[in-house]
C-alpha cells in the first residue's frame, strides 16, 4: 500500500537546531566515559561530586538545582555515589528530613583522580574549533542559549 502524501514535506534534520544539539550531547558523553573509563563515573555523577566538592553539606534539592537535574533523578545518582562510598548523607541539624551531603575521602580522591580526563574530554570536544577565540565564541554561545531557555527545561536549573 501506498502511504499517503502529507501536505508538508520532509525536513532535513541538518537545519535543525535540537539535531545538532541533541549530538554534541551523544558525542559528549561517549568521549566522557572514554576519558573516565578507569575512574567509572558517568558525567553527571562528576557534576554531582565537583558540586559537592565546591559545596560541602549542600543537601540534595539543591545539587539538583545546581547541575540541571530533576530531584527523582539526583536521588538515585547520590545513591550509587553514597553506595560506592564516595559521597556521605548526614541528617541536617535544622530538618532531620533534609540530608546533607559532603564527599568522603575516597570520593575527593576519585574526583580528583577525574579532572585530568575531564579537562582531557573538554579539549577533545572543543580541538574541531581553530582557535582560542572561537572556542569562547562558542561557550559563549552556548551559555547563551542555555539560560535563554533555562525555564524550558524540565530540571531548570539555578543560577
Amino acid at each position: 500500500t501506498r502511504m499517503k502524501r502529507s501536505a508538508a514535506p520532509p525536513l532535513a534534520l541538518d537545519t535543525l537546531p535540537g539535531h545538532y544539539i541533541r549530538r554534541p550531547q551523544q558525542i559528549a558523553v561517549a568521549v566522557f566515559l572514554q576519558e573516565l573509563e578507569p575512574q567509572g563515573l558517568t558525567p553527571v555523577q562528576f557534576a554531582a561530586l565537583q558540586t559537592v566538592a565546591g559545596q560541602p553539606g549542600i543537601d540534595q534539592r539543591t545539587l539538583a538545582a545546581s547541575i540541571g537535574f530533576d530531584t527523582s533523578t539526583i536521588a538515585g545518582v547520590v545513591d550509587r555515589l553514597e553506595a560506592r562510598g564516595l559521597l556521605a548523607r548526614t541528617a541536617s541539624s535544622e530538618d532531620k528530613r533534609v540530608r546533607l551531603l559532603s564527599l568522603t575521602r575516597d570520593g575527593e580522591a576519585l574526583r580528583a583522580a577525574c579532572v585530568p580526563g575531564v579537562l582531557r574530554t573538554q579539549e577533545r570536544l572543543l580541538a574541531p574549533l581553530r582557535n582560542k577565540a572561537e572556542r569562547a565564541e562558542f561557550m559563549r554561545m552556548l551559555r547563551e542559549l542555555v539560560m535563554a531557555n533555562n525555564e524550558l527545561s524540565r530540571a531548570p536549573r539555578e543560577m
